[in-house]
């Protein structure tokens, strides 16, 4: 059985890799469309959207509501992709293993 110094220490070289893979994911970039391409939606591993692209022809004036659908439906599938390169990293460093408190 390992002794409490020893469980310190693997717990501070486990932050240091959470830190590490955090660092390296928030820069990695992910990319959702939405209306067969017609919105496209960039974020980036720390879930923040940093970029929204239209195709001109989605523009209309008197349809909105489709846009705005659109937009949203292509953000939040950015965001899905986002977390779910966050877990697959994660899952590297944990071994798969669930640890509470370690999601973002």
């Amino acid at each position: 059985m390992k002794g409490f110094g020893n469980i310190m220490k693997e717990a501070q070289k486990l932050q240091q890799q959470m830190a590490a893979m955090q660092e390296e994911v928030g820069k990695r970039e992910v990319e959702a469309t939405a209306g067969g391409g017609m919105v496209t939606v960039k974020a980036n591993g720390k879930q923040e959207l940093l970029s929204i692209k239209l195709d001109p022809e989605v523009i209309d004036k008197d349809d909105a509501q489709m846009l705005e659908d659109l937009v949203l439906a292509a953000c939040n599938e950015a965001l899905r992709k986002s977390r779910e390169l966050v877990q697959q990293e994660l899952g590297k460093l944990t071994g798969g293993m669930k640890i509470p408190g370690l999601g973002m």
